[in-house]
């Protein structure tokens, strides 16, 4: 593995950094759209049942059934794999995101609308700091799973680390299969604890804040 990578230092990299761009342009459409999303099934609870629904039917979704779904509509290459991408780990965010927050203490809430407070200042200095563990454990999954998921956008043309396990199970390049593979799966162990300890510092700063 090590020989393959100091022979090829520049594929190596350049994997990475596709693999990496494909995963964080993946999730930052995730958090646009979970986000916001689940904040406003809290607020309009009639939606929530089918959202959710719909959730639920994109978890059981294969993630290279997704990408292999885009070809018909956006052809191959980076826009259908972060549109599959996107699509693989919204569930996760939105799901976390609406039941953390509809998981508050009911008297907490009734305690911070007696003391006056609006519907959005209830939502930001009360809802979402409680919530907190539970969003970023959405993001965390979101995260793991679109990191771990980027690696099939390979099949369509979307590059990252994936090339280099497909075209070494191709070639029987062994070396540079283990390096792809080796890979992918320190990015995801990464990408755990980074967003292991930003939880931790965020949810202590907001706490104090609300406090």
């Amino acid at each position: 593995m090590f020989g393959w990578i100091s022979a090829h230092p520049q594929s190596f990299v350049s994997a990475i950094q596709d693999h990496l761009w494909l995963s964080a342009t993946s999730l930052a459409a995730v958090l646009l759209i979970a986000l916001p999303g689940g904040l406003a099934l809290t607020r309009h609870r009639s939606w929530a049942q089918p959202a959710i629904a719909l959730a639920n039917i994109l978890r059981t979704v294969p993630s290279l059934a997704l990408l292999v779904l885009m070809l018909p509509v956006l052809g191959t290459g980076f826009p259908p794999s972060v549109v599959a991408l996107t699509l693989y780990g919204l569930p996760a965010l939105l799901l976390n995101t609406y039941t953390g927050v509809t998981g508050v203490d009911a008297d907490i809430v009734d305690a911070a609308r007696g003391q006056g407070l609006s519907d959005a200042q209830l939502l930001r200095r009360i809802e979402i700091p409680l919530a907190l563990p539970v969003i970023f454990a959405g993001i965390r999954t979101a995260a793991v799973q679109i990191v771990s998921a980027a690696t099939l956008a390979a099949f369509i043309g979307g590059g990252g680390l994936g090339e280099l396990i497909t075209s070494g199970m191709a070639n029987f390049n062994f070396p540079q299969l283990i390096a792809g593979a080796v890979a992918v799966a320190a990015l995801a162990f990464g990408t755990e604890i980074f967003f292991a300890g930003l939880e931790r510092l965020t949810t202590r700063r907001l706490q104090t804040e609300s406090a």
